[in-house]
C-alpha cells in the first residue's frame, strides 16, 4: 500500500464510539481480573457551574431515558439505582489516542474527530479488505475485539461520514451521490449546533437537513451566520475538506496482514525482511533511497509499537537495513513485547532522497567514507541518534554559539568551518568552558592584557600576550550583552589560555575578566 495521491474521489470512514467512557471502565474492570463487569446503569459525572451533571452514560442508562447534561439529582430522582463514577476526560483521550494508533492498520491517514471519534481517509486502501464493505466490517470487528461499541459510515466527505455515523444507520457504505440523499433525511441535530440555534430551527418547522437545504441560503446566513450554510454544504457532500492526519503519510508504505499472529523473534525478522525487499523495489523504480525506515507492530490487544532506524546516506540495501533493525531490536531499553501476537506489520519510509545508479570509475573507490557511514548507522541503531553526534559550524561570532552538536549521520550543513592557516597558531582553543569562568587579574594598562591572573587558586604570570580580538554582543538576543576583548596569553610555564574582558573601563558595572578556553 502506498500513500501516493489518487485521482479517484476521496473516501472517508467515520468511526464513532458512543460509549467510550463506559467501555473504558469495563475494559479496566476486565484488566483488573473482574470476571463479570458491573451491568448496572453507569453514569459519569462532572461538575459544571456548581452542579454535578451527566457527562457520559452507559447503554443501560440511556435505555432508562437519561441524557447527557442532566443533573445527577434529576437522574437519581428517576432512577435511584445508579452507579456513579467521576468522569475522566484525560483517560478517555488517552484511550482514544491508543485506538487511533491501532486503527492506523487500516490506513496511514487517520485523525481524531472530537472527543469520541476518528476519521479515516481510506482512499486506495479498500482493496486490502476486498471492498469498502469489507473494510467497514473489519473496522467493526476490530472495535468489538478491543471492547468498544462503535458506529460507522463511509461517505465522500468527512462531515458527511461523521453525521451519517452518528445520526444515521451504522455500518452503511454510501457511494458518491447516495451520501447526499441519505444526509437529507437526517434530523437537524446532525448539524450539532448550539441549543438555541437548534430550538430556533425546530420552531421554524425545519425537521431534517433536507428541509434546511430547501430554504434560501441567504436567509439562513442572515439569521444564523455564514457558518451554518458552509457546514450544511459539507455534510451534504458539496465540499471536501481534507483531514489532517496524526502523522503525515510517508511516500512509501508496505503492509503485511497476517492471518495467524506471530510472537517469535525469528518470524518477526522474516516479515521485516520481506517488507524491506518490497520497499526496495518500490524505491528503485522511482530512483529513490531511504534515509529513515520505520516498522509499526500492531498487537492483537490494540497496542502499537513503532521502531525507527536512520541511515547517514540514502539507501535501498534491504539486507543492510535489516542488520540495523536487528541491532535496534537487540538494544531496546523496553524489549519488544508481542503479547498475544502481532497480526499486522507496516514498514514505512518517511524520509527519502534521490538515489541514482552510480557508474564505477577506473580506479577503485575509497572505502573509508563508506565504512564510517556504516559504523555511524550501526552505532545509531544500537545507542540512538542522540548518542552519536558531531560538531557542526553555526554562523555566530560568539564562540559558545559557533558550534552545535548534531547527529553524526546528518550530511546537510549550511555553514562550512572556517579555513585554518597551518602556519599560524589556532585562533580558537580546542577546550572551551561553558559558561566562561571568572578570574582575578592585574594589568599594567587599563585597556591592555593582564600581567598576572589568578584562576582556581593558582596565580599565573603572563609572559606573552596577543590581542585584542573584539567581539560584539548579539544585541538581538540579549540587549545587555557586553562587548568582549579576547587575548591569547602564555604564562611563564608555557601554558596558553584564552582570556577576555567583558565591558569597558568607565562603564557601570565595571568590566570583568574571564577565561574561556585552554590551548593544547
Amino acid at each position: 500500500m502506498s500513500a501516493a495521491p489518487s485521482a479517484s474521489p476521496r473516501r472517508y470512514l467515520a468511526v464513532d464510539f458512543p460509549f467510550l467512557s463506559p467501555d473504558r471502565l469495563r475494559r479496566e474492570a476486565l484488566r483488573q481480573g473482574s470476571a463479570e463487569p458491573d451491568e448496572d446503569a453507569v453514569v459519569l459525572v462532572e461538575k459544571i457551574r456548581g452542579a454535578l451533571r451527566l457527562a457520559a452514560l452507559s447503554p443501560e442508562a440511556c435505555a432508562l431515558g437519561l441524557t447527557r447534561g442532566m443533573t445527577l439529582a434529576d437522574a437519581r430522582a428517576r432512577t435511584p439505582a445508579l452507579s456513579v463514577v467521576v468522569h475522566q476526560p484525560d483517560a478517555d483521550a488517552a484511550l482514544l489516542r491508543q485506538v487511533l494508533d491501532d486503527f492506523g492498520r487500516f490506513t496511514p491517514m487517520a485523525a481524531l474527530d472530537g472527543d469520541a471519534g476518528l476519521i479515516l481517509d481510506v482512499t486506495g486502501c479498500t482493496h486490502l479488505f476486498s471492498d469498502e464493505a469489507g473494510l467497514v466490517r473489519a473496522v467493526e470487528r476490530r472495535a468489538g475485539r478491543i471492547g468498544l461499541a462503535v458506529r460507522t459510515a463511509l461517505a465522500g466527505t468527512p462531515e458527511a461520514a461523521r453525521a451519517l455515523a452518528r445520526f444515521g444507520r451504522s455500518g452503511q457504505v454510501y457511494q458518491p451521490g447516495q451520501d447526499r440523499d441519505a444526509a437529507r433525511t437526517l434530523p437537524i441535530s446532525a448539524m450539532e449546533l448550539g441549543e438555541k440555534d437548534q430550538q430556533a430551527l425546530t420552531r421554524a418547522g425545519l425537521r431534517t437537513l433536507g428541509d434546511l437545504e430547501d430554504r434560501p441560503t441567504a436567509a439562513l446566513a442572515a439569521r444564523f451566520g455564514s457558518d451554518l450554510p458552509v457546514r450544511l454544504g459539507r455534510i451534504l457532500g458539496r465540499e471536501d475538506v481534507r483531514i489532517t492526519p496524526l502523522r503525515p503519510p510517508p511516500p512509501c508504505v508496505v503492509d503485511r496482514i497476517l492471518f495467524e499472529p506471530i510472537t517469535e523473534t525469528t518470524h518477526v525478522e522474516a516479515v521485516i525482511g520481506d517488507l524491506l525487499a518490497e520497499a526496495a523495489v518500490w524505491l528503485e523504480q522511482r530512483s529513490l533511497g531511504g534515509r529513515a525506515f520505520e516498522v509499526a507492530f500492531f498487537r492483537l490487544d490494540g497496542a502499537t509499537r513503532r521502531i525507527t532506524v536512520r541511515t547517514g546516506r540514502a539507501t535501498r540495501d534491504a539486507p543492510g537495513v535489516m542488520r540495523l533493525f536487528r541491532e535496534r531490536l537487540a538494544a531496546l531499553a523496553s524489549p519488544l513485547d508481542p503479547g498475544f501476537g502481532f497480526d499486522q506489520l507496516r514498514l514505512s519510509v518517511p524520509v527519502t532522497q534521490t538515489l541514482m545508479a552510480a557508474q564505477p570509475g577506473f580506479e577503485a573507490p575509497s572505502t573509508a567514507t563508506r565504512d564510517l557511514d556504516g559504523l555511524i548507522d550501526r552505532l545509531t541503531a544500537r545507542l540512538g541518534p542522540e548518542a552519536v553526534c558531531r560538531f557542526e559550524a553555526v554562523e555566530s561570532h560568539l564562540p559558545e554559539r559557533a558550534a552545535r552538536l548534531v547527529w553524526a549521520g546528518r550530511r546537510e550543513s549550511g555553514t562550512p568551518w572556517p579555513a585554518r592557516d597551518p602556519e599560524s597558531p589556532p585562533l580558537r582553543p580546542f577546550q572551551m568552558f561553558d559558561p566562561p569562568q571568572p578570574i582575578e587579574t592585574v594589568s599594567l594598562a587599563p585597556d591592555g592584557p593582564p600581567a598576572r591572573f589568578r584562576w582556581r587558586r593558582v596565580t599565573h604570570d603572563v609572559a606573552r600576550a596577543e590581542g585584542p580580538e573584539r567581539i560584539g554582543g548579539e544585541w538581538w538576543r540579549r540587549p545587555n550583552h557586553r562587548t568582549r576583548d579576547y587575548y591569547r596569553v602564555e604564562d611563564r610555564d608555557g601554558r596558553r589560555f584564552w582570556l577576555f574582558r567583558a565591558g569597558f573601563y568607565g562603564d557601570d558595572p565595571e568590566p570583568r575578566w574571564y577565561i574561556h578556553g585552554l590551548f593544547a
